[in-house]
């Protein structure tokens, strides 16, 4: 009989360390993908920082050719894909500081209204990557 709960007793202490073992591999794998899903964040992160400058020209070069338009519509097509979507701050928008970096202010009054975007600023996954740049009219 003692040998019974000997042998019992070493199938629980085996057991638990079994439990315990895989419950240390499966953290260690959650571990792991969670890593491989902050790099993969990351690298998409430094691609579209890369990027920006390219928009930047872009909005220049269809601010003076009208016909490039369409390769805008195109590009922003593939950048909702990417989650990279620019902010709205056209002109008579209201003057959000959160979205927008006031570089000049015109007028006197209470209420700010965006005069004219300087460069876009755009949201990347939900969030605010880069401001939009804007001149900013006071209106009564």
């Amino acid at each position: 009989m003692k040998k019974k709960t000997e042998d019992t007793k070493l199938i629980d202490e085996l057991t638990a360390d079994l439990q315990r073992t895989r419950a240390d591999f499966e953290n260690y794998r959650k571990q792991i993908e969670a890593q491989k899903e902050n790099e993969r964040k990351a690298t998409r992160l430094a691609t579209v920082y890369k990027v920006l400058p390219l928009l930047d020209d872009l909005d220049r070069a269809i601010a003076n050719y009208p016909e490039l338009k369409a390769l805008e519509k195109s590009l922003q097509k593939t950048f909702d894909e990417l989650g990279l979507v620019k902010i709205d701050s056209s002109a008579g928008t209201e003057f959000n500081p959160d979205l927008c970096e006031a570089v000049m202010v015109e007028g006197e009054g209470e209420k700010e209204v965006v005069s004219e975007t300087l460069r876009s600023g755009y949201y990347y996954e939900d969030e605010v990557l880069r401001p939009a740049m804007v001149k900013v009219r006071r209106e009564s």
